[in-house]
């Protein structure tokens, strides 16, 4: 799998959040402009209320501005093999005989890619498993206790 691709379909699902947001932020800045949303006494709250959504949802503009910002530069990096997992490292994890694709970042953990039919979790370095397999190399193992439980996970390829 091509990780040039995958920040590429990173890069347009956090653009295509962040028109949403933009969106939002728009709409709900408007409102607190809105002469239907004037006070019409001193317990009527509309505005203010209005006024703290579109606060919140610039916020959001400005976190998914930077998380394109954080994923653009991973693109920006020389394609140079690294010797241990990393930020940037797309890495195939085996759990109890299954194994999956995950693509490490400094952001946007959560996200599904679908690549020709091929789908990767990306998963953020703050995560659990992120977290869990920084510096490792291929054929490490390494053991997480989620749930009250410990699973012993094996890091099967990298690139």
């Amino acid at each position: 799998m091509n990780k040039k691709l995958i920040i590429e379909k990173l890069i347009e699902q956090l653009n295509v959040e962040l028109d949403k947001a933009k969106g939002a932020y728009a709409t709900s800045k408007n409102l607190t402009q809105d002469s239907e949303f004037k006070a019409e006494s001193k317990w009527d709250t509309r505005s203010i209320e209005a006024g703290y959504l579109a606060g919140a949802q610039k916020v959001r503009v400005d976190e998914l501005e930077m998380d394109v910002k954080m994923i653009e530069d991973l693109g920006d990096e020389k394609n140079n093999k690294k010797s241990t997992i990393g930020i940037g490292s797309l890495v195939e994890i085996n759990l109890n005989g299954n194994s999956k694709k995950y693509f490490i970042a400094p952001t946007a953990g959560g996200t599904m890619i679908n690549i020709d039919g091929e789908v990767l979790l990306v998963i953020s370095v703050f995560s659990p498993i992120g977290n869990a397999v920084m510096d490792l190399v291929g054929g490490d193992s390494f053991e997480l206790e989620m749930g009250g439980t410990n699973r012993e996970y094996e890091v099967v390829s990298f690139c």
